[in-house]
């Protein structure tokens, strides 16, 4: 059976395989003013690794933030009318428009990472993303151990990504606010390492934080949808 057809079986037999995309895309696919979406579970739902107080505070005020000030500063301008998505990828690279970009790009960054974690997470991947884990990085476990230490050795702020790459899947890290989008890539899912992302629970040892979320919070079934 090839990834096509296989892919195709398992939605079929999981009617709620896209559920999880779907609410992000309608996130991503708003034109202003844009709003802080609610998050796909409770703030304590993820106590297990990260506490109800990051949440309070990563989503309710940095993520929040990162949408207010973005809604001022393309209030009657060209990018009123544009999607996170557009703002992103017409904003990337343009000096002139860092602030925008900077702030779009974090609204777009946190909504896509909140998607990537689930309680009781981790675990084993859906068939068609076991399949391409495998042909790209010979087992699960080298993928997993790939995300680990790019998350970790990442230096400063910034995000690691599970991406997809025409049929193959690479692991990549971005700094800051960058997206894989704007290097020609397909994000399927990300892990937060602004020190923000953790530091209250964990303080500096983000190796313990980066292996805590991708044992028993990634959502594999959020990257397989994201699957092209």
């Amino acid at each position: 059976m090839n990834q096509s057809e296989l892919k195709k079986t398992y939605r079929e037999s999981h009617a709620d395989f896209h559920h999880a995309s779907h609410a992000f895309l309608k996130v991503a696919e708003k034109t202003s003013p844009h709003e802080l979406p609610p998050l796909p579970y409770s703030t304590d739902a993820l106590s297990e690794v990260i506490s109800e107080n990051t949440i309070i505070f990563h989503y309710g005020k940095h993520h929040k933030t990162y949408v207010d000030e973005l809604n001022k500063l393309i209030a009657n301008s060209e990018f009123a009318t544009m999607t996170l998505e557009q703002i992103v990828r017409t904003t990337a690279g343009k000096a002139d428009h860092t602030s925008i970009f900077n702030n779009a790009a974090q609204a777009l960054n946190h909504t896509f990472f909140w998607h990537s974690l689930q309680p009781s997470g981790g675990g084993e991947p859906p068939p068609p993303l076991k399949q391409m884990m495998e042909a790209s990085f010979v087992s699960v476990e080298a993928c997993k151990q790939e995300l680990a230490i790019a998350a970790t050795s990442q230096f400063g702020s910034g995000w690691v990504w599970l991406v997809q790459d025409g049929k193959n899947l690479r692991v990549i890290k971005t700094n800051d606010a960058e997206n894989p989008m704007t290097q020609g890539l397909h994000p399927l899912l990300t892990i937060d390492v602004w020190e923000h992302a953790y530091y209250l629970d964990f303080q500096n040892r983000r190796k313990d934080y980066v292996d805590a979320v991708i044992e028993k919070l990634i959502n594999w079934d959020f990257a397989a949808a994201n699957i092209a």
